[in-house]
Parts: C-alpha cells; sequence; structure tokens
C-alpha cells in the first residue's frame, strides 16, 4: 500500500505540476507553443482555456501540486512504520474518493463537453484510479475503517487480490469511451 500511494502520488504529482509549467509559460509568452498541444484531439491548450479548467477561481492543477503530497506522505510514513487512527484513515479515504470523482468529472467534461483530451490531465487521471481502488480495497478489506472480521471486511478482502482488475476495468472505460467519443484519434496520432 506504501509503495502504490508513493508511485501514484509522485505520477499525479509530475502531471498536476507539468500543467502547471505549460499554464505558466503560456501566461508569460503568448507565443509559447504547450508541449502537450499534440493535435486538435490531444490539446492541454484548449482544455486550460475552458472554465472547467478552473472550477475554483484558480487553475485545476494547482489542488492536484498541493494534493498529492499527501499520498506520498502517507505512504512513506507508513514505509516507517507509523500507525494512523480510524478517523485519519476515514478523512484519507474521503481524500482519495473525493479526488477519483473530481477526476471522473473532469474526464467527462473532456470528453462531452469541451471536446479535446489533455495529455497532462490523462496521467494524473492515470494516477488517481489505482490511488483510489488500492485505497479503498485496502481500508475496507484490512479492517482499517470497518470492524475486523465483519462481513463486509472479509468479503472485500477477498476482493483485494484482484484489485488491479478494477483498475484495468476503469481505464478500459476510459479508452472505450475515448474512442467512442473521438473516433478518428487514432488516424491522427498515426497509429492507423
Amino acid at each position: 500500500m506504501a509503495i502504490t500511494l508513493i508511485i501514484t502520488g509522485a505520477v499525479g504529482w509530475w502531471g498536476a505540476m507539468a500543467l502547471i509549467v505549460e499554464r505558466v509559460r503560456s501566461l508569460a509568452d503568448p507565443a509559447y507553443e504547450i508541449a502537450c498541444d499534440v493535435n486538435p484531439l490531444l490539446s492541454c491548450g484548449n482544455v486550460m482555456l475552458s472554465p472547467q479548467a478552473s472550477l475554483f477561481g484558480f487553475p485545476n492543477p494547482l489542488l492536484g501540486v498541493a494534493g498529492f503530497v499527501a499520498p506520498m506522505a502517507v505512504g512513506v510514513a507508513l514505509l516507517a512504520g507509523a500507525r494512523f487512527d480510524r478517523w485519519f484513515w476515514g478523512m484519507f479515504v474521503a481524500g482519495i474518493t473525493g479526488a477519483f470523482a473530481f477526476v471522473v468529472w473532469l474526464f467527462t467534461q473532456s470528453v462531452f463537453v469541451i471536446g479535446v483530451l489533455c495529455p497532462y490531465c490523462l496521467v494524473v487521471w492515470a494516477a488517481v484510479i489505482p490511488m483510489f481502488w488500492a485505497t479503498l480495497l485496502w481500508a475496507f478489506g484490512t479492517g482499517t475503517l470497518t470492524r475486523a472480521g465483519s462481513g463486509l471486511q472479509r468479503r472485500v478482502a477477498r476482493l483485494m487480490p484482484f484489485g488491479w482488475a478494477f483498475v484495468v476495468a476503469s481505464y478500459a472505460a476510459i479508452a472505450l469511451t475515448i474512442l467512442a467519443a473521438f473516433p478518428t484519434l487514432p488516424a491522427s496520432l498515426g497509429w492507423l
């Protein structure tokens, strides 16, 4: 669990930080070509200009730059042998669940409203998904958020070895949705 939190937190932080760097560079130099503007369907710049990119009045990636530090810190603390109370895990799982819900919302906005995919956003989404499933299954399957030995804890514990399947299913749902919404994307990337 600790390693998963550290790796997914670092990948998500990198994606969020890359978005911030690109945004600052584009604001400093209007002629700057944003590195993640690949083609009309894959363009961070077009997504950055949308209202959804600053949902709370500031660029969304600032939430990621600040927020992804928490799972990395928790992962390092777990490696060092730290133990946290149930209330902490409840708050942590709520935070990760909130991040997952926000990513799902951003995905739907990107695909169905904005009509453009942001490569660095995809990196952030790809990090949040395994972080969410691993944290959720671990917290309920180990009895951290449930009574040890309860029916729920036993059922989720049986699912824990198959956590990867939830991640793969999530990635597959995203990929299929993207292919359905952007049927010309593979050709635009030279894949066909």
